[in-house]
């Protein structure tokens, strides 16, 4: 009978330090750690099934964009413009549609670039929300809760995934602006604090401090390990002691973004061809064409989940006065979200990255106060999958013939939450955490995963 190999602390760091820095590499010794010691708290996981994506991107539309103006197209609203409801006059949409693709599905002129590639969008046009407010209605998209701040949906996969490459953040978010509830929208809440997103602010420095203050190399990785040593000793005689634990993975993760994430950001190493793609400048940091392509690069750089804020809670997609002001938001999203989905088709990536698109609700089919405009609207909007197991040229469900109710098979964000769960390999049912006495989950006791969306 052989005996099982042993390794203390430094013949482990010294196998790994001489691996290949590939990703199957980085793989091995990331399952290597987790044997260790209880291993890197986010070394990846084993999924509950066969996953259909290993990747989730998640474009958040802040304000509420009008479902009938968009992908949900309405003729009625044309031809039955000025009639009053009891809601109020029916308001006509301004913008032109025209069938795209074999699907020949209607899209709106503010979108032609991704109506150009409309054949890959699973379009779900029967989704409901709890709230019509922007706030609880933005957290209830993140979180599953209108009321009570729970951990993000970006939270939750880390937890049940963990990621591929600990030296970047396993959950990247990118805001130019705050949104709604700003950062509980990304906040890890009750989880381990190391699953909270890290914004990234555009610009010239995304992600601040990343340069060492420390003059030699060789002096900040002796003090790295001086104070790993001292975390560790600590943690010996605290084992459930979150916090801690949770600063050390940090710290890690720190480090590591010191070496690789100037690199990953560095959108200024792509060809001619990728940055026209994108629509954007080689010495462009800040528009929303390059943060889908940095969001591209760091996907191929392991992290796990990337979320996008086109806008922030003022000046967005809430249009009550005048429904043009869509055109420019629109003008601004179109070409960067379809390159990213090109781009990720071309590499291979697609079929193992999901891209989620939605708004914390929609817009009302009749007129605001003011006749130019339209109000949130709950009942009923569209959001989209793109890629990652879901159904391409699908729509699936329908809202009536004005847009107004659902008309069939209906979706609640709990099933939202539970279908994009399901793609990425995760039950919802059995993803708990127990906190405070009781076992959470991201869809609390709901949740149902409508088969016909999974390709």
């Amino acid at each position: 009978m052989k005996t099982p190999i042993q390794l203390d602390r430094r013949d482990f760091l010294h196998r790994a330090a001489g691996s290949a820095m590939g990703a199957a590499a980085l793989r091995a010794r990331l399952s290597l750690a987790a044997a260790l010691n209880d291993g890197h708290p986010l070394a990846p996981r084993r999924t509950h099934f066969p996953a259909r994506a290993k990747r989730l991107v998640i474009l958040f539309m802040t304000g509420g964009i009008s479902h009938v103006d968009t992908f949900d197209h309405k003729p009625k609203l044309n031809r039955d413009a000025g009639k009053k409801t009891s809601q109020g006059r029916i308001k006509a949409s301004q913008f032109a549609f025209q069938a795209y693709g074999q699907t020949g599905r209607m899209v709106s002129e503010l979108f032609p670039h991704c109506g150009s590639i409309i054949d890959e969008f699973c379009l779900l046009h029967s989704m409901s929300n709890k709230s019509s407010g922007h706030s609880a209605a933005t957290l209830g998209m993140h979180t599953g809760s209108i009321t009570i701040p729970l951990p993000s949906i970006g939270a939750w996969v880390t937890h049940g995934l963990g990621t591929q490459n600990t030296n970047l953040p396993p959950f990247v978010v990118f805001a130019a602006k705050e949104p709604y509830n700003a950062y509980q929208c990304w906040d890890s809440n009750f989880l381990p604090g190391y699953h909270t997103g890290v914004r990234v602010v555009p610009g010239p420095e995304p992600i601040p401090h990343l340069g060492s203050g420390v003059p030699a190399t060789r002096r900040e990785e002796l003090e790295r390990r001086m104070l790993r040593d001292l975390n560790e000793e600590h943690l010996k005689l605290h084992p459930q002691d979150l916090q801690l634990r949770t600063r050390m993975a940090n710290f890690d993760t720190a480090y590591g973004l010191m070496r690789e994430a100037p690199e990953a950001f560095d959108t200024a190493r792509e060809s001619d061809s990728t940055l026209k793609l994108y629509g954007v400048e080689r010495t462009d940091r800040t528009s929303f064409g390059w943060q889908c392509l940095a969001t591209r690069r760091l996907l191929e750089r392991g992290v796990r989940v990337v979320e996008l804020f086109d806008i922030g809670s003022h000046s967005n997609w809430d249009a009550h006065g005048d429904m043009e002001t869509h055109r420019p938001l629109a003008r601004k999203l179109d070409q960067p979200l379809a390159a990213l989905i090109q781009d990720l088709k071309m590499r291979g990536m697609l079929e193992d990255t999901l891209i989620v698109g939605c708004s914390e609700f929609g817009r009302t089919p009749w007129e605001d106060r003011n006749p130019k405009g339209r109000g949130h609207h709950a009942s009923v909007f569209t959001t989209f999958l793109v890629g990652g197991g879901a159904k391409p040229g699908l729509s699936y469900g329908a809202s009536d013939d004005i847009g107004a109710e659902i008309a069939s098979q209906g979706m609640d964000v709990h099933d939202f939450h539970a279908t994009i769960l399901h793609l990425m390999g995760l039950d919802h049912e059995s993803l708990t955490y127990r906190y405070s006495g009781r076992d959470f989950r991201l869809t609390d006791l709901y949740g149902h995963v409508p088969k016909e969306i999974v390709s």
